[in-house]
Parts: structure tokens; sequence; C-alpha cells
């Protein structure tokens, strides 16, 4: 049985912007996902986590660094051979307190890729930058951990994240290209984007010979 990590923040753990809740396996795009490829076949393994960053630490909710977690994951599982790896974060590497450039957020994934490549080969895994942020997620209604800035720095990620894709040989997909976050908040997908999302991923897994169409 294959093995496919999915690694990000609240858009992989599956936050409703509706009840602030989890969307149940089914909505998820991870749980979606899952069903595309068969369990008998292959597994999802979701980790995805709220407020999760690249490197960045949050001094109000500490534990959150990617780059910390993804080292604990593949150290937990080295009896577990991991065959793929989706990777997706960046967007609360945009909160103010952070100061960040695209620039340096992509600094950020790289470093994660770093671990990511020492278990698995770049051809088995994909480097997705995130949706954008709402263009008012910043209003005290929405997320004021974030700033106007941050809107333009999620916009950003992009270009730089397919530079790093590039250069290390990995896969890449811009999520902003095909989603993007619900009204209820301007920063989580509803049940409509996880379900394109899911499709989107699926047919790059395909692409990239972790799974086949059936």
């Amino acid at each position: 049985m294959k093995k496919v990590l999915c690694f990000g923040d609240s858009n992989t753990w599956g936050y409703n912007p509706s009840t602030k809740d989890r969307f149940p396996k089914e909505i998820r795009w991870t749980g979606i996902l899952q069903g595309k490829l068969g369990s008998e076949d292959t597994k999802i393994i979701e980790e995805g986590l709220v407020g999760r960053t690249t490197v960045y630490e949050d001094e109000k909710r500490p534990g959150l660094r990617g780059i910390d977690n993804i080292i604990k994951i593949f150290e937990s599982k080295k009896d577990v051979d991991i065959d793929a790896v989706v990777l997706m974060l960046g967007t609360n590497d945009c909160k103010t307190a952070n100061h960040t450039t695209p620039k340096d957020i992509a600094g950020g994934i790289d470093r994660c890729l770093d671990i990511i490549l020492k278990y698995v080969p770049a051809e088995k895994v994909l480097l997705i930058s995130p949706i954008h942020l709402g263009e008012y997620v910043w209003k005290d209604e929405y997320d004021p951990a974030f700033n106007e800035r941050s809107v333009r720095v999620s916009k950003g990620l992009k270009k730089e994240y397919q530079r790093i894709a590039r250069r290390r040989g990995v896969s890449f997909l811009a999520a902003a290209d095909y989603v993007s976050p619900s009204s209820k908040d301007q920063e989580h997908l509803n049940e409509v984007g996880h379900s394109k999302l899911a499709d989107i991923i699926y047919n790059k897994l395909v692409n990239m010979n972790v799974c086949c169409a059936c």
C-alpha cells in the first residue's frame, strides 16, 4: 500500500469557515482524495494543523513550526515508508507579526523541503503554493492577525514557490489558480473549494505516477 503524507495548515486540517469546527472527512480535500485513490491501494496520511507555519514561531501558540513538526513525523514513521508528500504551507507566515516577504516565506518552505527530500525522492513531492488571502481578511470581523500587506504577500508566493520547485525538481501546483477563500472568513476553503482542490491534486498525483487513474 502506498502512503501519501499531506502536510499543511488549517486548510489541510479542514477548518470550516462557517462553523469554525472541522469539516467531516468526506468534505475535506484530503478525505475526498482518499476516496479517489482507493483505500486498499493508497493511504492518505492527514497532517494538517491550525496555525502551522513553515519556520516562524507564534509567541502566543508555540509548537506550530512546520519544520519541527515534519522532522518529528518522519522520525516517528521510520518503520512506515512514506511514498509521496503533498506540502502546502505559507498562509500563516503572512501574519503581521512575522514581517515576512514572499521570498522569506519561500525560504521557510525550502527548509521544510530539506527535511522531506531526505526521506522522499523529489519526483514524488508536490509543492503547493496556498490560496490567496481575501482582500479584507485583516478586518476585525475576520482575522486581525493579518494586515493589508499580508494579502499582497500571499499573492507573491506562487512565483517564489515555483522557482524553488524548479530548482529542487519537485512538482508544483498553485492552489490560488483554482480556488479562493470563503467570503465567510476570507481565509479558509469552503466545501466547494475542498472538492475542487481534491480534483486538481488527484490529477497532479496521477501525472506524477504516485497513483493510477482507474
